[in-house]
């Protein structure tokens, strides 16, 4: 098979507003709410990402502004404590930054947000230098995709691969990011195989298998014989 699945830089926003390790607190408040922003990545030197601070990392120091925690409380939120008391965006940062590759593909960019319970990550290259961001709404974006270029893709990368030869006997119909694949097929064990692929290509919302064995061999008309 020859297709290129989606990568995080095809979604990718490019342009991205960061901050510096010794950003001031009140600096990192005012960039968020002008940006509409709720993480922001902290960079060093000439764009490496360090971390990123979040609205969840600034709460602290309102949270604990006019209360005196128990002991208890204390021990078990050491980090917010800390956090409450930060001046810079170097004290307050989640470090290290949880962030993807440029090529990582977008199932893997879900599951690190999903894993690590994030709604947006930096996305770094090789040498984790900053290249942009990629939200949960940029993973979505796949799903914008018209049906006829997903029945296309499909038609060429799995009919075609699985069951070659012209024409094909199988059909593809895409509704709504929905595939329906149907028709006869000589091997039906390849019907799972169809439906993971076809499930696989950026863009399905679902996939329903009504492939079918080969149609009986017509029977001629019944030789009559001599009667006797």
């Amino acid at each position: 098979m020859h297709g290129t699945p989606h990568i995080v830089s095809d979604v990718m926003t490019r342009t991205v507003v960061s901050v510096g390790r010794d950003a001031p607190f009140k600096e990192i408040v005012q960039t968020m709410q002008q940006w509409k922003a709720s993480a922001l990545p902290v960079l060093e030197g000439e764009g490496r990402v360090i971390g990123v601070v979040s609205e969840a990392d600034l709460l602290p120091k309102e949270e604990y502004r006019d209360s005196d925690p128990s002991r208890f409380e204390q021990l078990r939120r050491l980090d917010d404590l800390a956090k409450a008391g930060a001046v810079t965006a170097g004290q307050l940062m989640t470090t290290p930054a949880v962030s993807i590759h440029a090529d990582a593909t977008l199932a893997q960019a879900a599951r690190a947000m999903a894993t690590k319970r994030v709604k947006r990550l930096p996305v770094i290259d090789a040498q984790a230098m900053l290249v942009g961001i990629v939200s949960r709404s940029d993973l979505l974006k796949v799903f914008l995709r018209p049906d006829e270029d997903l029945a296309e893709e499909i038609r060429r990368e799995v009919v075609e691969y699985l069951f070659p030869g012209e024409p094909s006997p199988v059909r593809v119909r895409v509704a709504e990011g929905v595939v329906t694949l149907s028709g006869p097929i000589r091997d039906t064990s390849l019907v799972p195989v169809a439906a993971r692929l076809a499930r696989a290509v950026e863009g399905v919302v679902d996939v329903e298998c009504e492939l079918t064995g080969p149609a009986p061999e017509r029977m001629g008309p019944p030789v009559v014989g001599p009667m006797f």
